[in-house]
């Protein structure tokens, strides 16, 4: 193991693995349309698994869980866990394909729309993060997110608590939550469009933002994180609310993995002994490097080059 992540802390990553089946083209297609795209490309994805490749790229020592089919898109998880130093659990389902997502990136904007279909990991149960509770109870920093089943997901958040594991809750895609969940959150890492979900509160402007996190703090989050796309991110809790701005780091090619980039920086840095606004700069700084790639999991920059970006912004800032 890399001494460097062990000084770093683990951080435990329970989500889904999918390979990401990337069209590039001018728009979308219509209902019964064909159109030609100008680009495509397979490479490995889903949201756990990119938060895990970007902390781990980011220094942390990582232990990801999922479940996978018995399958070659089964076979590239393993082999990109393999070469980012990621440990892996990851039981076969079977009977069940390993997941797939189709990823259309707009030529000119470089957004995206996306289709995800679980596969194996869809199948995550509570049983699951039981096995993996040793892991929990040595990581720093515990993450999940929702495209694998709530009931694994609140499991996670449980055992994590339980152990006095920092826990960050990534409510993505968005999905109806009882009241019960928001406490075992440390930090809950929506998107506006989440976060609008989750309260009812439309968010415009960073003032939006404070309005949903208030209303999500008063549930019994820990600190509410709201990502802004160009807008940055909001910092949230009873104590503080600092809105920190994206980091612009070259032209735009796509930003599919941009909020998956954001919560494993974001993670990594926490368990490495950040506190939660230096966490979110470094957050941030990752996720303005990842959009000016292609790919997901592939467009995650090293800790070197986020460094080098921060070091950057902060020369400037003295400078000014």
């Amino acid at each position: 193991m890399n001494t460097a992540r062990q000084a770093n802390g683990r951080v435990v990553v329970l989500g889904i693995y999918v390979t990401d089946l990337t069209f590039r083209a001018q728009r979308m297609p219509l209902i019964g349309e064909t159109i030609a795209g100008s680009a495509f490309a397979m490479g490995p994805g889903g949201k756990g698994s990119n938060q895990a490749v970007a902390a781990a790229r980011a220094g942390a020592d990582v232990v990801f869980c999922t479940r996978l089919g018995n399958d070659a898109f089964g076979e590239i998880a393993r082999a990109t866990w393999a070469a980012e130093g990621i440990t892996a659990r990851a039981p076969v389902a079977d009977g069940h394909a390993t997941g797939a997502a189709h990823i259309f990136v707009d030529d000119t904007s470089g957004m995206n729309a996306i289709i995800v279909a679980a596969g194996a990991a869809g199948t995550l149960s509570a049983a699951d993060v039981d096995a993996i509770e040793a892991d929990i109870a040595a990581a720093r920093v515990f993450v999940t997110q929702l495209e694998q089943p709530l009931a694994a997901a609140r499991r996670g958040l449980e055992v994590a608590r339980r152990h006095g594991v920092v826990t960050v809750f990534n409510p993505a895609p968005a999905l109806p939550l009882d009241d019960g969940i928001f406490p075992l959150c440390d930090y809950l890492t929506p998107n506006e469009t989440e976060a609008t979900a989750l309260t009812g509160v439309p968010i415009a402007n960073p003032d939006d933002a404070r309005r949903a996190a208030d209303a999500l703090l008063a549930k019994g989050v820990g600190t509410v994180i709201v990502t802004l796309g160009e807008g940055g991110a909001l910092l949230h809790s009873a104590t503080q609310s600092v809105l920190v701005p994206a980091y612009h780091c070259g032209r735009v090619v796509e930003t599919a993995g941009a909020g998956d980039g954001f919560t494993g920086g974001f993670a990594a840095a926490l368990a490495r002994g950040d506190d939660a606004l230096a966490a979110m700069h470094f957050g941030c700084a990752l996720a303005g490097i990842s959009v000016t790639r292609a790919g997901t999991a592939p467009s995650m920059p090293t800790l070197a080059e986020v460094n080098r970006v921060l070091n950057a912004a902060a020369r400037t800032a003295h400078a000014s």
